[in-house]
């Protein structure tokens, strides 16, 4: 059957989320280097360290997994919108999630420094924000595909924070026909519920659409599980397991185009 619609994730397929992620950690951490002679790199990972055993710790954490929201986005993200009681519960306890875990990471290093700890937490949503980056075909590829085909952005997380990165970028979200948040629906990826959302608004069968996106566990076994092809980006050469199998897997996105010929 021919293909009508083309379904997208959002970070790390269009938007290059891990390195906006990275670089606000450099810089966060030099700044603590700078002002206490910390190796910056291990500070980083002690930091990731410290922000993950939280992030478990807090009853919000079934939720925030199922809806696919990682500890990351919580040392960035503000969690004001989405009806769920569990997003007024982050909104509450992020402010103090974001100085436990860098003054946690400080410590962790034999820093004993609060005040750092704050000033840290403070300037890392800053760097983060700042760093809107979309990989170098995105926009290419979009205008390509937006000529034959519906698009269709399905996305995991928190209402506010994925409007945030789209707002970053202005010209992303003019290409789709429809945005789907994962906040917004109640259920994430890989959950069918979501993907027979997303069909329904863009009016196809599961055979006339294809997912794409970089994570095998939501992206691709959400697509397999309702009977759509399946696309795994893959940019870093990762080498999976015969556990989730994708129907297609490419490098770059412009090798979309065949696919959605075929």
């Amino acid at each position: 059957m021919a293909k009508q619609a083309v379904l997208f994730d959002l970070d790390d397929t269009l938007l290059w989320d891990d390195r906006s992620i990275k670089e606000a950690f450099q810089a966060t951490c030099e700044t603590a280097a700078a002002a206490t002679g910390v190796d910056a790199e291990e500070l980083e990972q002690a930091v990731k360290k410290e922000a993950r055993a939280l992030y478990e710790s807090y009853e919000t954490y079934s939720f925030t997994t199922m809806i696919g929201i990682n500890p990351f986005e919580g040392l960035w993200g503000n969690f004001t919108a989405g009806d769920q009681p569990e997003f007024r519960k982050m909104e509450a306890i992020v402010p103090q999630y974001r100085k436990d875990a860098w003054t946690n990471g400080l410590k962790a290093l034999g820093i004993d420094n609060a005040a750092l700890g704050a000033e840290l937490a403070e300037q890392f949503p800053a760097e983060r924000r700042s760093r809107p980056i979309v990989y170098e075909e995105t926009y290419r590829v979009l205008e390509q595909l937006k000529k034959d085909y519906k698009l269709l952005l399905l996305t995991n997380g928190s209402p506010d924070l994925q409007m945030e990165k789209l707002a970053g970028v202005p010209q992303l979200a003019p290409y789709f026909d429809h945005i789907v948040i994962s906040g917004q629906f109640g259920q994430g990826k890989p959950r069918a519920a979501i993907f027979e959302y997303a069909m329904n608004k863009l009016g196809i069968a599961a055979e006339e659409g294809v997912m794409v996106g970089d994570k095998l566990t939501t992206d691709i076994l959400g697509a397999n599980t309702v009977g759509m092809d399946s696309v795994w980006i893959n940019r870093h050469g990762i080498v999976r397991s015969d556990e989730i199998v994708p129907v297609y897997e490419i490098t770059n996105l412009e090798q979309l185009f065949d696919i959605v010929k075929k």
